[in-house]
């Protein structure tokens, strides 16, 4: 008996994660996230939290193509049509809603899957915030005022380095990284640089995969569920949402496109367009982000539980 409790010792020794370990279900919209963090949960008996930005709203179930009732029957859900559309969100208060919930999960013995395409929002969450100062709007309009060259000169001259990093044609990002200077006192390079240091560190105690579709196939899934997505309730939650809706809330996309659609100053076929492709914008502004991600391991698409169980050392 002794023996057997010493093998099972070591072997949980030997595992790279701990077994309520966070895992990390990443990927751009469309790319199957949701089936393969069921599977997974299934599987390891583990939890699902949500980490998309907007499935984390009431009344946008539709159009964030958010779980449907089936699906969360299959494992529990959390984080999903929680806020109301009134309320704002960004990737701090994300933070703040989920850490209490991930730790529930972990302190019960299940694993959390933590699945979304929100890149800011599992930034914050793996990472924590930026330690970038925030905007200040009277100091930006001070700095609006003034012509390109004296600002790239202030900005050369405060941080050589953080101005060699800069696209210096681009007005705004010389502002922007003008204005972290002032506001920190510190050079912008070297709190990206520390930033960067601090990242790579957690890092290592982090796992997950992210999905990756061929680009072509990954337009077409996009226009496919678009089209089934309008066939849907999208057009009556944006109604029921209309005048109520937040500013992050309407952010989602086919919000304002479904808004024009149902004003009757664009066509159905022209909403489904705009729609497919914003949405197959974002799709690659998400490759991009998690490219940089590093330490999500890449999952070929379609995905499945083998593959997965693999990459993650299951």
């Amino acid at each position: 008996m002794a023996d057997w409790l010493g093998q099972v010792f070591f072997f949980i020794l030997e595992l790279p994660f701990p077994m309520t370990s966070p895992i990390y279900i990443c990927g751009p919209t469309a790319s199957g996230k949701t089936s393969l963090a069921i599977a997974l949960a299934k599987d390891l008996g583990g939890e699902i939290v949500n980490a998309d930005a907007y499935q984390i709203y009431k009344g946008l179930e539709t159009i964030s193509a958010a779980p449907d009732e089936e699906e969360k029957a299959q494992a529990p859900h959390h984080l999903f049509s929680v806020l109301e559309p009134t309320d704002l969100c960004d990737a701090m208060q994300y933070r703040e809603l989920a850490l209490p919930i991930i730790a529930d999960i972990q302190e019960r013995g299940k694993t959390p899957i933590i699945t979304g395409g929100s890149g800011l929002y599992l930034k914050f969450l793996t990472h924590g915030p930026s330690p970038v100062p925030p905007g200040d709007q009277a100091l930006r309009d001070e700095l609006e005022k003034r012509d390109d060259a004296s600002l790239i000169a202030e900005l050369e001259t405060l941080d050589p380095e953080g101005a060699a990093q800069t696209n210096l044609k681009n007005r705004r990002y010389v502002i922007r990284a003008l204005e972290i200077c002032l506001l920190s006192g510190e050079k912008m390079s070297k709190i990206k640089s520390d930033w960067k240091k601090t990242s790579d560190e957690k890092d290592k105690d982090l796992r997950g995969l992210v999905i990756q579709w061929d680009a072509e196939a990954l337009r077409t899934r996009i226009q496919s569920r678009t089209d089934i997505l309008l066939a849907r309730k999208a057009s009556a939650e944006v109604t029921a949402l209309r005048g109520i809706a937040s500013e992050t809330c309407r952010k989602a996309i086919g919000f304002r496109e479904i808004e024009q659609m149902l004003d009757k100053d664009i066509t159905r076929e022209k909403c489904l367009y705009q729609v497919s492709a914003a949405t197959s914008r974002y799709a690659k502004r998400q490759r991009t982000w998690f490219r940089k991600e590093t330490w999500l391991k890449p999952i070929p698409a379609p995905a499945t539980l083998e593959k997965a169980k693999e990459l993650l050392q299951l």
